[in-house]
């Protein structure tokens, strides 16, 4: 392409650091009609050496008001708009689709250069007017770069494919985070897995409200992050629990391989006290919640014991600081421990009253010669004149005979003494 020279008022470009009228004067002036035009004026800014994130903001005002598909504001009344245009629906998505495939053609190449919910808004559009494959593959890895910055209202693409079953492009979320996953530790650092596993939990609550989502495109989606990107599954749980909630119909055997994907230790204990209660979830998963909670609570008071003292008489010289906590929430806390005690000791007794009932039918089925063991020391223990058992006659028969003297000596004495 042929270079062309610069304006006549070459001082507005000529810093590296513009300033806010520089940058109000090239958004005005490069909204032009004709886009090659726009294309050579945008060459010329960045040979004059402007911040890429300028070149992207630049680009981004141009496409907000040439096609306000890509404009987070809503699109003004324009005639100059390309959905405004007086065309055949063919002619305008041709249009379209060569603006979309000329704007990824242009954007700055450095990393983290263009937001990233303006390059999901370009991917939207891309995939809705059918902008061929290789456009929307580089857009896709773009946007896994930078992932932790997307928002899950621009997250949220419709799936345009017809075969797809679901409202939601379930299948795109799953390639950008596997996409995302895939980069090396340099660029996907732990603060921004938290950020991405935080962004799916809530992209999952919205995309349970689907019923036509199935079960291995949700677990999919929510097994795709590993265990240690998420520090608290409440967001996990909640869209479990509207999962559950649309689909009533999911087995049981579903329902357990759903729960699996908690991990009960990472629940708040808002989320454990709504989860022990919540008919919905099986009841393996239930007793999992309660006996985290309850070890959560012994450790607490394993705590508390050896920081009093009582149990730890030499504490740690660095003990870790211990947030104050007001009176309403302590006595919330409080309240809600002693739901918890409850719950576990019911389920205990529950579970004390099944194993004595398994076990006296085992003793039922053990027979008469496990009956007649217990019954010998039950007999032995009676003291009645003439309720003496063969054990007992064995005992007497292996006694000496002066034992046998003695006790026959000294009964008549007792007689005689009771007949006078």
């Amino acid at each position: 392409m042929k270079k062309v020279s610069p304006p006549a008022d070459s001082t507005v470009i000529s810093t590296t650091s513009p300033t806010k009228y520089t940058r109000k004067f090239w958004f005005d002036d490069a909204c032009i009609l004709d886009m090659d035009h726009f294309i050579k004026n945008l060459y010329v800014i960045k040979e004059k050496g402007v911040r890429p994130d300028l070149i992207s903001s630049i680009i981004a005002n141009y496409a907000s008001k040439w096609l306000p598909d890509l404009s987070t504001e809503e699109p003004m009344k324009s005639p100059a708009t390309l959905t405004g245009s007086p065309e055949s629906v063919t002619a305008l998505w041709m249009k379209k689709r060569f603006f979309v495939e000329t704007l990824v053609g242009i954007l700055p190449s450095e990393k983290n250069s263009v937001p990233c919910d303006f390059l999901l808004r370009l991917l939207r559009t891309a995939n809705m007017v059918g902008v061929e494959m290789n456009y929307r593959a580089e857009l896709e890895k773009r946007i896994s770069l930078q992932l932790d910055q997307a928002t899950l209202k621009e997250l949220m693409i419709p799936a345009f494919d017809h075969t797809c079953g679901t409202l939601l492009d379930v299948e795109l979320v799953l390639r950008l985070v596997h996409r995302f996953l895939n980069l090396d530790e340099v660029s996907k650092s732990g603060t921004s897995l938290v950020k991405v596993a935080r962004l799916i939990d809530a992209y999952l609550a919205e995309t349970a409200l689907d019923t036509n989502l199935s079960l291995l495109e949700f677990i999919s989606l929510a097994g795709a992050l590993p265990n240690h990107a998420r520090i608290v599954d409440d967001g996990l749980y909640r869209a479990i629990d509207t999962y559950l909630k649309v689909h009533p119909n999911v087995s049981k055997q579903e329902r357990k391989i759903l729960c699996r994907v908690i991990d009960s230790q990472k629940l708040s204990p808002e989320a454990s006290y709504h989860a022990a209660q919540n008919e919905r979830l099986p009841v393996r998963a239930v007793i999992q919640v309660l006996y985290s909670e309850q070890t959560k609570l012994n450790r607490q008071l394993d705590w508390s014991g050896s920081f009093s003292g009582l149990r730890s008489p030499n504490p740690p010289p660095e003990a870790p600081p211990v947030r104050c906590h007001s009176k309403r929430d302590m006595a919330n806390q409080h309240i809600e421990i002693k739901r918890l005690r409850e719950d576990v000791y019911r389920l205990q007794n529950q579970c004390n009253t099944m194993q004595g009932q398994i076990e006296r039918l085992m003793e039922k089925k053990k027979g008469i010669f496990r009956w007649k063991k217990l019954a010998v020391p039950m007999f032995q223990s009676v003291n009645t004149v003439g309720r003496i058992e063969d054990g007992e006659a064995e005992d007497k028969v292996g006694q000496t005979p002066v034992n046998m003297k003695t006790k026959l000596v000294r009964t008549p004495g007792r007689w005689r003494k009771s007949m006078s």
